[in-house]
Parts: structure tokens; C-alpha cells; sequence
């Protein structure tokens, strides 16, 4: 437990002294490319009004990220369920996929306002399709003895399909959330750089030639992706511990 704890740490303190021996090595102006004292000077100074902003991406991350997660589970299990009716949905699952979703923000916007909506909406369209297509993916590929001897048990269709093929598919469902989870944060913090009004990508853009501030937002943002990643990770490893066993 201390090793899982030690090496994000030291996985962390390599990636900051990198930086800042790339600064120093390449004699860069900080005004390009800030050394990390001048960043955590930044964050010191302002941590009010970085948190003020981190709690409005915060909020918009993962309010349209647990509405993909809802929408792309229920339609994963029936995309299982229904080949049919997989095959019918497929090609515009695909469509999807390739969509180039942040040039879709102006549309949003003019659609929905400046509000909140269009940057949840966003953030639906990033994580939707990893999470369905892990739904999916997890509950097509139960292996076949487990089925057959829930049927053989007289099992219903719905008893196999809570009892067995969704504790089995809860591997690839982790997987799907977890690829999910930073897209979720990119959405919100582009939507904000193209019409937001609070929010950390409102501070990236606003910082102008304070590359100090905008480094210090990217640093406030990947803590919060850092924490919100290991919260998953320990949700799911309570939730049902033998993920840990199959998907790291």
C-alpha cells in the first residue's frame, strides 16, 4: 500500500524536476516557460481565486461526466442485449467517434447559450462513446461457462444478466471510466477557453503574458486529475475488488 502510495509521488517530484532543469539548462525567459518556484509562488498568491475557478470546471467536469456515465451504460447493456439493433446503431456510434467535438463549442453556444449547458454538453460528446463501447465490450465477452451454468441454475434472463455478465463486465467498465475521467476535464476547460465565464480554462486564456498564472491553472487542474483518478480507482476497488485483479 505504501509503494502504490510512493510511486505517484515520486512518479510527480521526477516530472516537476524535469521541468525545471529543462528551464534551467535552457535558459528559457519565464515569461515563455516558468520555473516551478515562480508557479507555486503563483498558486500560493492566488489560491482563492484558483479554487473559485477549479470548483466551476470541477463542477461542469463531472456533472456532464456522470451523465455519460448513466447514458453510456444504459445504452451499452442494450447494445448487448440486442445485436440487431447494435448493428443498426453502429455506424453512428462511429460518426461520433470521429466528430472533432471541440470545434463543435461555437454551434453550443449559439445553440444553448453561455451558460452551463453547452460546456456539459461537451463533456457528454468526450466521454459517452469510451464508456459505452466498454459497457458493451464487457458485457458481450462473459465467458460462456458462466452463462450456461446460470442457466442451468434456472436463472432468468435478468438474474444472469445482474448476477453474472454485469460482475463480470465491471473490468471494462472500470477501464472505459477511467479513459473517460480526463476527457471529461479537457471538455470543460475547452468549452470555457471558447465561451466561458469562470472556470480554469476562462483563467488559462485571460492570463495573457502571465505565463505564471496559466501554468499555475494547468497545475491546479492536473492535481484535481490526479485526485479525481485515484478516488475512481478506490470507488471501484471497493465496489467490486477483484478489478484490481484483472484490469491493473
Amino acid at each position: 500500500m505504501t509503494a502504490r502510495a510512493v510511486a505517484p509521488v515520486l512518479g510527480v517530484a521526477g516530472l516537476v524536476a524535469v521541468w525545471w532543469t529543462a528551464v534551467e539548462v535552457s535558459g528559457i525567459a519565464d515569461y515563455i516557460v516558468p520555473a516551478p518556484p515562480a508557479v507555486a509562488a503563483v498558486i500560493h498568491d492566488q489560491l482563492g481565486y484558483l479554487l473559485h475557478h477549479a470548483g466551476v470546471t470541477l463542477t461542469t467536469a463531472m456533472t456532464g461526466y456522470a451523465i455519460a456515465a448513466a447514458t453510456a451504460v444504459t445504452l451499452g447493456a442494450v447494445l448487448a442485449m440486442s445485436r440487431p439493433l447494435a448493428r443498426a446503431l453502429t455506424p453512428t456510434l462511429l460518426v461520433l467517434s470521429v466528430l472533432p467535438k471541440p470545434a463543435l463549442v461555437p454551434v453550443l453556444v449559439i445553440a444553448l447559450g453561455f451558460g452551463a449547458g453547452p460546456k456539459i454538453v461537451l463533456v457528454w460528446l468526450m466521454c459517452f462513446l469510451p464508456i459505452t463501447l466498454a459497457t458493451t465490450a464487457g458485457l458481450t465477452t462473459t465467458p460462456a461457462d458462466l452463462v450456461e451454468l446460470a442457466r442451468s441454475l434456472t436463472a432468468s434472463r435478468w438474474q444472469t444478466f445482474v448476477k453474472v455478465r454485469l460482475p463480470a463486465a465491471l473490468p471494462h467498465l472500470h477501464s472505459g471510466l477511467r479513459i473517460a475521467l480526463p476527457l471529461a476535464l479537457i471538455g470543460a476547460v475547452v468549452s470555457e477557453l471558447f465561451g466561458g465565464l469562470a472556470g480554469l480554462g476562462v483563467v488559462i486564456q485571460n492570463a495573457g503574458t502571465r505565463a505564471d498564472l496559466a501554468f499555475a491553472a494547468i497545475a491546479v487542474l492536473a492535481a484535481m486529475s490526479t485526485a479525481l483518478y485515484g478516488l475512481l480507482n478506490a470507488t471501484c476497488a471497493a465496489a467490486a475488488p477483484w478489478i484490481h485483479h484483472t484490469t491493473i
